[in-house]
């Protein structure tokens, strides 16, 4: 089984994909595809949610990072917090997940838009197709001043 069976799985570019929740079983695939850094944005009791992730996706060797995101209630924190956390793995495969990647969705576009400077276009073709963010997400999605330091 290989990793583009998981829910709402993206190929974004060489080092970066995204989905909704994989199965406990389907991190196997994801650590076989070379990935070497999970980040899940889902909150800890979403549906779906596997208690224990954490301990699967490092005892296969990758590294894990849990950013628990309210669907209702994204804020500038939790972006600023992942997109430093993606600037810490600059040449890394990296694989972010939510419940159905919506969230990661909106985070990747932002991330896109505000840490690599893609022009809007552009960071769009990352987000889900067919994704209609909510009033919620889409003025997550106009966030700009969010404290990041420049990167040099």
């Amino acid at each position: 089984m290989g990793v583009e069976t998981i829910l709402n799985y993206i190929q974004v570019s060489d080092r970066l994909a995204s989905s909704g929740q994989p199965e406990d079983r389907q991190f196997k695939a994801i650590a076989e595809a070379g990935y070497h850094a999970v980040i899940n944005l889902a909150m800890p009791n979403s549906e779906n949610a596997i208690p224990e992730e954490g301990n699967i996706v490092t005892a296969l060797g990758m590294r894990y990072v849990h950013i628990p995101v309210p669907f209702e209630a994204p804020d500038s924190r939790h972006l600023r917090d992942f997109i430093q956390i993606m600037q810490a793995f600059p040449k890394d495969k990296v694989w972010v997940h939510c419940v159905l990647n919506y969230r990661v969705s909106a985070f990747l576009y932002q991330h896109y838009r505000l840490a690599l400077g893609v022009p809007l276009s552009e960071a769009k073709k990352v987000m889900l197709p067919g994704w209609n963010p909510n009033e919620t997400w889409q003025k997550f999605m106009t966030l700009s001043d969010i404290g990041l330091a420049k990167q040099s």
